[in-house]
C-alpha cells in the first residue's frame, strides 16, 4: 500500500471528527447564538468539565479550589485510634 493511502486512513477518522464537531457548534451557534465555555466543577464527584455557562455566572477558578475540603461519600469518614496508630481507614 502507498504511503499517502496509509497516512489518509490514520488521518481520516481525526478529520471527519473535526468536522463534525465544527458543523454540530456551526449549528448551536446558529440556533442559541453566542456561547461562553468555561471548566465547571461538579460537587457530587469532586470533577470538572468544559461546559457552556450563562452570562451571569462566574467560571469554576482552580486556584479558589482546596481539594482537602472535598467528601468522597464511598469512603467511611470514621476514624479508630488504639496506642495512638489510626486503623479501619477506608471500607
Amino acid at each position: 500500500m502507498e504511503a499517502r493511502a496509509i497516512a489518509a486512513i490514520i488521518l481520516a477518522p481525526f478529520a471527519l471528527a473535526f468536522v463534525y464537531a465544527a458543523v454540530h457548534e456551526f449549528l448551536r451557534y446558529k440556533s442559541d447564538g453566542r456561547a461562553n465555555y468555561g471548566l465547571v466543577y461538579d460537587e457530587e464527584n469532586g470533577t470538572t468539565h468544559v461546559s457552556g455557562i450563562a452570562d451571569d455566572e462566574e467560571a469554576y477558578d482552580p486556584d479558589d479550589f482546596d481539594p482537602s475540603s472535598y467528601q468522597n461519600p464511598n469512603v467511611r469518614q470514621d476514624v479508630d485510634t488504639k496506642d495512638g496508630q489510626t486503623i479501619g481507614l477506608g471500607r
